[in-house]
């Protein structure tokens, strides 16, 4: 089983390691208390709202500049 497990810290940014693999996460979304060797749980989820919200600001920013004359 693979676990997300923070490697180190350079700068702003933890070092994430994920079975063979590293990845960079920023620092500002851990908790405070996280330190090296912790091993991580994620939950993600989608807003929904707020993703509606930046499509219809895409969507209304499009009808703006591709006005038919």
């Amino acid at each position: 089983m693979k676990l997300p497990i923070i490697d180190r810290f350079e700068g702003n940014w933890a070092v994430i390691e994920y079975g063979s693999r590293t990845f960079n996460f920023p620092k500002e979304l851990l908790p405070k208390e996280a330190k090296e060797g912790d091993v991580l749980k994620f939950d993600v989820i989608i807003d929904m709202e707020e993703t509606e919200k930046r499509k219809k600001a895409a969507e209304d920013l499009a009808e703006d500049l591709f006005v038919d004359e």
